[in-house]
């Protein structure tokens, strides 16, 4: 009776730990007009959202202004490793449609225009 108390408070203690998410974590983009970052994402109310951590050009790590800001937006998890939501541009200031395919540590983020016909494509590479 005493293993069985211990098995079953175990077992409740594991069902309360979360798996994260595999879009959790630290990705590193493309380069994009000279420039790359790593953006942080994680869960943001019942979506994932990405900030950018961190910056770097062909000098190394700088302080962009666009620091701390989101540019993954509201992704929401569909069928599969895939999620919608909003991408920004930080170079064009422009917000949108953004789609997200995973496959392993590889994350493949598109930015869409009318209604998904017309996407730019970039592959980020999980980090951490």
């Amino acid at each position: 009776m005493k293993h069985f108390f211990f098995t079953l408070i175990a077992a409740l203690g594991l069902a309360g730990i979360a798996a994260a998410d595999p879009i959790e974590g630290v990705w590193q983009t493309e380069v994009d007009e000279g420039s790359y970052a790593l953006v942080t994402i994680a869960p943001c109310g019942g979506a994932y959202c990405g900030t950018i951590s961190k910056t770097f050009n062909a000098s190394g790590e700088y302080q962009s202004p666009n620091l701390g800001k989101q540019i993954v937006r509201n992704m929401v998890p569909q069928d599969g490793a895939e999620y919608r939501g909003q991408v920004w541009r930080p170079s064009n200031d422009k917000v949108y449609l953004g789609k997200i395919a995973l496959s392993g540590n590889q994350m493949a983020l598109r930015g869409c225009v009318a209604g998904g016909l017309i996407c730019a494509r970039q592959n980020w590479v999980k980090i951490r």
